[in-house]
Parts: structure tokens; sequence; C-alpha cells
């Protein structure tokens, strides 16, 4: 016998008054039962899209700057430390942009930073085809990276903020997942442009591709919703009533009527939403938690990062050591763009792996055992220095394959999305993205020290500490553990201790 689908559940269910009630709610059938959940509506799946422009963005350019790389250098005739500065300037603009500007829309809102953040990135995108000089490159490739890191809080909350508790953390990872998705692509638009225009000058044709595809995004990005959960915090419950309509609407309509709960005291929410809230009671244990495992994990990952040129080169064949002309640079080029998309599969395996399980097994269980298989993989490849020829490069392809996999199920993924769960709606974008800068300070500090550190104790050695950093990460995030899975953000962020509760391993 068909069943009729009632709307009436917000009106049956009156305590669900909250925004995260709403958004939660599941309409009823006839007889009371509750009926499956619904997909996502129009403007959820909007919001979902424009958020991954964002990260795929970021694995574009990044990855697409490796394959630039050797034709900046040729062309502009660079120095060893004027190199090193090319491959760090869009991380330190990401380290800079993800607290100075994603922090900002705690106070703007989500949306004007989410529009302006694409802006940034449009901007200096442009600017960077028509870079005369190296002064000039390194302002473009830094504006990028600080429109990068404002999209790190920014594209998690508007995500988290608009979406179902059951599929928030699946939602979250899948995006991100599009930057190992960007970084595919970027490689790929990278060896083509090569083969079809072998010439110093293809690096501009390889970023003026992204324009168009970011000139969209912006105008894509102009007709979404605010997000109610901030508008709400704010002391402005119409607006986040109306604003919860549009994020809502379907057919058939429900709920039929918004109407929220009184929210807390709006002065004393915006005095206890400054910087200095993250280190203060129960907040201090989320920036703990957000904070230094992802700054471990990033200690780990771009560790790795110096030692993979020299597997790849043996993997995909011989490259010239001394480049004698143009035509020998792009062959070089186009052996490593091979190499890197290798790589970059394995990373969308893991976040595949991350999305799946991430909202059933929890991110703490995640977390953990992905550093703990981190540090296993890299104990097989420091194994490697004992053995020649055959047996040590299948060490160093079996531990760096486990590491590559174990990361970015684990700490790559859940450090991500554990940042913008665990912190009140007033601070959020703030505790997210001081995560994400105290992060790549790791990031950047491995960049410029690994090879001092690797000519001077060896790699052997090197791989053991990176060995510790992840055990120490898998501790730290079981001793700071707040589970977020299967809790709606105002359940985290309004009583952090709840999530204490429950217990995940």
């Amino acid at each position: 016998m068909e069943q009729s689908v009632s709307t009436s559940g917000a009106e049956r269910r009156a305590h669900k008054t909250t925004v995260q009630g709403y958004i939660d709610e599941q309409p009823l059938w006839v007889d009371g039962t509750i009926a499956p959940p619904s997909p996502l509506t129009g403007m959820q799946r909007r919001i979902w899209w424009l958020s991954v422009a964002g990260k795929f963005f970021e694995g574009l350019v990044v990855f697409m700057t490796g394959v630039a790389l050797p034709l900046i250098v040729k062309e502009f005739g660079l120095s060893a430390a004027e190199h090193g500065m090319v491959g760090a300037a869009t991380l330190f603009g990401i380290l800079i942009g993800a607290s100075a500007l994603g922090g900002l829309s705690d106070h703007f809102g989500r949306k004007p930073l989410f529009i302006f953040e694409m802006i940034l990135f449009a901007f200096f995108l442009t600017l960077i085809v028509f870079t005369p000089n190296f002064p000039w490159l390194i302002a473009c490739l830094f504006g990028m990276g600080l429109a990068l890191g404002c999209d790190y809080p920014t594209a998690h909350l508007i995500i988290s903020e608009s979406t179902p508790t059951h599929s928030r953390g699946a939602l979250v990872l899948a995006a991100f997942g599009f930057q190992a998705a960007g970084a595919l692509i970027g490689t790929a638009v990278g060896y083509l442009i090569l083969s079809a225009y072998p010439d110093l000058e293809s690096w501009r044709w390889m970023y003026a591709t992204a324009i168009v595809p970011a000139a969209l995004v912006v105008l894509g990005r102009l007709f979404i919703t605010e997000s109610p959960h901030w508008l709400a915090v704010r002391g402005r419950p119409r607006e986040a009533e109306t604003t919860l309509g549009r994020l809502l609407q379907r057919k058939p309509r429900y709920p039929n009527d918004v109407r929220l709960a009184a929210t807390a005291d709006t002065e004393e929410t915006r005095r206890s939403s400054g910087y200095a809230a993250l280190f203060r009671g129960k907040n201090l244990r989320a920036t703990v938690l957000a904070s230094v495992p992802w700054f471990l994990q990033d200690l780990g990952t771009y560790g790795i990062g110096i030692f993979t040129p020299t597997i790849l080169a043996a993997a995909v064949g011989h490259k010239r050591e001394h480049a004698q002309n143009v035509a020998d640079l792009v062959s070089n080029d186009l052996i490593a763009a091979k190499g890197a998309a290798f790589i970059d599969i394995l990373l969308l395996v893991g976040i595949l792996a991350a999305v799946l399980l991430a909202d059933r097994l929890g991110r703490i269980r995640l977390q953990v055992t992905g550093f703990i298989g981190c540090a296993i993989g890299l104990s097989v490849a420091a194994q490697s220095v004992r053995f020649d020829g055959a047996a040590r490069m299948m060490l160093i392809f079996a531990g760096f394959m486990l590491f590559n996999f174990m990361t970015n199920l684990g700490p790559n993924a859940q450090t991500y999305l554990i940042a913008g769960e665990v912190f009140p709606t007033a601070i959020r974008a703030k505790g997210a993205g001081f995560a994400a800068s105290f992060a790549k300070i790791g990031a950047c500090l491995t960049a410029f020290l690994f090879p001092i550190l690797l000519a001077d104790l060896g790699a052997s050695r090197l791989l053991y500490i990176l060995v510790g950093t992840s055990l120490l990460g898998a501790l730290v995030t079981w001793l700071f553990r707040i589970e977020t899975a299967g809790l709606s953000l105002e359940a985290v962020g309004g009583d952090a201790a709840q999530a204490l509760d429950k217990e995940v391993l």
C-alpha cells in the first residue's frame, strides 16, 4: 500500500527548534513513523559543489606549480634560494591566510569571505600569467596562497553548517578529496601543455587554464545562502529563519514553518569570540586536538616529499641529470609529471576510504589508526638502507605506499575534518583557521630544514624521527580526543564534554 509523507515534522516535534534541528529533521509518514533521510536540497548541493571548487583549485595550483617550477627556474635564472622561495611562497600564503582571513568569517559571515577568497584567487591567478619578474612571481604565488588559506576554514564551515549531521563528515571529506582530484588534473594539464607546447613559456598557459573556471565559481558563490548557524549566534534570528527556509526548500515542502528558539545572550557570545577564547576552558582541549596532530601530520607528509623524487625517477624512467637545453628540461619535467600522477592516485584512494568510514567508525579512531599506520610505513621504508637493488626499492615503495594511504585515510583527512567541528559557532572559523596555520608552520619548517637534516643525519635516522612524530600524533589525538561523529555542531560546540562520553576505541 502506498504511503504518504507528512511534512509537519517540525510541528509534531516542537522541541527541535534549533538551526541544526531543522537541518537534521526528517519527514514523517502519515502513520507517524519517520521516513528515510531525504536527499540534499538544491541549495545544499550548490553549496557543496562550490566548496569543492576551492579544494580542487588548491590541488590544481599547488601541483601545477610543481610541474611548472623547472621552467620558471630556467626562464628567470633563479638561484637555489630563490628556487626555494618559489616552492614555499604559496605554502606561506596558506599559513597566513587561514588565520588572518579565514578567521574573519566569524565576524563578517561565511558567505562574504567565501566570495572574497575566490575573487582574490582569480585576481592573482590572472596576474601570474603576465608576471614579468621574480618579485611579482612570488607576490602572485603568495596571494594565491592567502586565498587558498582562507578557504581551509571557510569551505569546511559553509558545508558543515548547512548539511545534516549524519552525512556531515562524508560531505566535508568528499569535498576535501577534490584537493587530490585537483592535484591529478593539475599534473595532467601540465603534462598535456608541455607535450603540445614544449617551450619555457608553457608554464604561463598552465595557470591560464584555471582563470575562466575560477571566474565562474565567483559568480556561483554570489547566489548561495549565508550560514544560518552564524546568523543565529550573531543575534539575527529572523534572518536565520529566512535563510533556513531557502536552504531547506524542497518538494514536498518541509518544514512548513521555521521558528527558532531563543539563542544564548548575544553580548556574552561576542565577548567570548576573540582568539583568546581558543585557549580558555573547554576550548583549549579542542585547540590542542585540532592543532597539534595536524602540525605533526604535516611534518611527516612534507618530509616524505623530500624523498619522493628519487623514488619516482626509479619508477617511471631515467632522466638526464644535467639538462643541456630546453628539450632536455621539458623531457625531465614530463617524467616528473608522470610520477606525480602515480602518487596522486594513491591520495584519491586514501581519501575515498576516509569518506566511506569517517561517519561509521568515527574521526578519532581513524586518526589514531592512521598515525600508527604511517609510523609502520615509515619504519618499513627506513629498513631499506640495509638492502641493495630490488629489495631496497621494494621496501621503499611498500613503506611509502602504506604511508600515503594511511595518512589520507587518517590524519590528513581527519585533522581537517575535526578542526572545523570541535569549536563553538562563534569561534569556529578562528579555531579552524588557527589549526590550519599552526599545521603549516610544520610544513614550512619541514620544507626548509629537512634537506639540511637529510644531509647531516641520513635518510634512515630522519625516517625514524618521522616515525616518532607519527606515534606522538596518535598519542595526542587519544589524550585530547573529542569524538564528533554523529553529534550535531550545536552539541559539540555547546558542551564539548558530551562528546568525550562517547568512547570510540
